[in-house]
C-alpha cells in the first residue's frame, strides 16, 4: 500500500519517536543533542532541495540566509537598547511587548528585543534580501547563477567576520532561550534536551509536509516545467520568474528560520556557520539524496550532518562530503535512492 503525503510524514514523526525512545533506553540519550543540531541542518537543505531540484536553480550562498537568521538573532537578542529607550523607535517597541527587560552578566538591568520578535526580524530580513536578490541574479543560468549566489555567500561571509558589533572572529554568544508554549524553550542545556529534539524535529516534519504539498500542487507541476524547458514553461503562460523568485525566497526563509532555532539551541553563532564551505555541504546534501528528492536529501542530510558532528571524520571532514559526492556522483548521479550498478560511465549515461 502506497502511503499518502500526510501518511508519510506521520512515519517520520513515528521514526522520530522510535530513535528517541530507543537511544534513551540504551543510555545514548546524549545522542540527541547532535541529532537536533542535524534536524536544523537539514531544514536548511529541504529548503535548497526544493530549490535545485524543482525550479532547476541552483544557489552556492544558503550559508549567507542561514548566517543572517541566526546573527539577526542574536544580535537583537543581546544587544543592549537601554540607552535609547526613551527614543520614539523603542519606546514604540516597548509599548508593543516587543522587548524585554532581564539582567546583563554584570548583574545589571538590560533592555533587549524579545526572542520572538527578533526571530521574525531576522526571518523577514532574510527574506527581504532574497527577493532583492534574486530579481537580478535569477535571470542568469548555469554556472552563471552559481557564481553570483556564490559572491552573495562570499560578501555576508566577510562582513559576519569582520564586524565587532557581530562579535568578529569570536561571534556572539550568551544568547537567551527562546520561549515556546507551555513553559518550553529552544536551549542546549541537558533538562531540554528531549524537548528541543522535538521541536527541531517537528520543524522538519512541517517543512517536509509544506514542500510536499506544494510540489504536487499546480505550482510544484509549473516548478518542474521550469526545471524541464524554461523557454517552453514560459511559452504555455507560466511566470518563469515570479515562480523562481518565490521559491528562491522561501528557500532562504527556511535556512533563515534553521539559523534562528540552531543560534537558540546552541546559546551562540559563529562566523563559520556563513562560510563559503557550509553552502557547498548544503549543495553536496542535495545532489546526494537526489535532486528533487526530498526524502533522499532528508536522509542524507541525516546521515551526513550527523556523523560530521559526532567528529567522526575529524579534520577531514569536509574532504569526506567531497569524496562522498564525487562517487554518488559516479555511480548515481540521481541521489543515494536510485543507485544503479555498473561502471560509472554507464551510470551517468543512464541520467541523461
Amino acid at each position: 500500500m502506497r502511503l499518502g503525503r500526510y501518511g508519510q510524514v506521520g512515519l517520520l514523526a513515528a521514526g522520530a519517536v522510535v530513535v528517541q525512545l530507543g537511544l534513551t533506553a540504551v543510555g545514548k540519550g546524549f545522542l540527541l543533542t547532535q541529532l537536533t543540531m542535524t534536524g536544523w541542518y537539514t531544514l536548511v537543505a529541504l529548503g535548497l532541495s526544493l530549490l535545485m531540484g524543482y525550479a532547476g536553480q541552483i544557489s552556492l550562498g544558503h550559508a549567507g540566509f542561514f548566517a543572517i537568521g541566526g546573527y539577526g538573532a542574536a544580535f537583537l537578542t543581546t544587544f543592549d537598547l537601554t540607552p535609547w529607550r526613551f527614543g520614539p523607535v523603542v519606546a514604540l517597541l516597548e509599548r508593543v511587548g516587543a522587548l524585554r527587560a532581564s539582567l546583563d552578566l554584570y548583574g545589571g538591568a538590560s533592555l533587549t528585543v524579545h526572542p520572538w520578535a527578533a526571530g521574525l526580524a531576522a526571518v523577514l530580513l532574510a527574506g527581504a534580501v532574497a527577493w532583492a536578490l534574486g530579481i537580478p541574479v535569477l535571470r542568469l543560468r548555469g554556472h552563471y547563477l552559481a557564481m553570483a549566489t556564490l559572491g552573495f555567500g562570499t560578501i555576508v561571509a566577510s562582513i559576519v567576520g569582520a564586524t565587532q558589533r557581530l562579535g568578529a572572529a569570536d561571534g556572539l554568544s550568551s544568547i537567551p532561550p527562546f520561549p515556546l508554549a507551555g513553559g518550553l524553550a529552544i536551549e542546549g542545556s541537558a533538562a531540554w534536551r528531549i524537548p528541543n529534539y522535538y521541536v527541531a524535529w517537528g520543524a522538519v516534519a512541517l517543512a517536509v509536509l509544506l514542500l510536499l504539498n506544494l510540489i504536487h500542487s499546480r505550482t510544484g507541476r509549473a516548478l518542474r516545467a521550469i526545471r524541464g524547458a524554461e523557454d517552453a514553461a514560459g511559452s504555455t503562460g507560466v511566470d518563469t520568474a515570479r515562480l523562481k523568485l518565490a521559491t528562491f525566497v522561501l528557500s532562504a526563509v527556511l535556512a533563515a528560520v534553521a539559523g534562528v532555532g540552531l543560534t537558540h539551541f546552541n546559546g551562540g553563532i559563529g562566523p563559520s556557520e556563513a562560510a563559503i564551505m557550509k553552502s557547498v555541504r548544503y549543495v553536496a546534501i542535495v545532489a546526494v539524496g537526489g535532486m528533487g528528492s526530498l526524502w533522499g536529501t532528508l536522509a542524507a542530510s541525516t546521515v551526513l550532518n550527523f556523523l560530521s558532528l559526532r567528529g567522526t571524520f575529524g579534520a577531514f571532514d569536509d574532504a569526506v562530503f567531497a569524496a562522498v559526492l564525487i562517487v554518488v556522483m559516479l555511480l548515481s548521479p540521481e541521489g543515494i535512492l536510485k543507485v544503479r550498478l555498473g561502471w560509472p560511465g554507464r551510470a551517468a549515461q543512464g541520467a541523461r
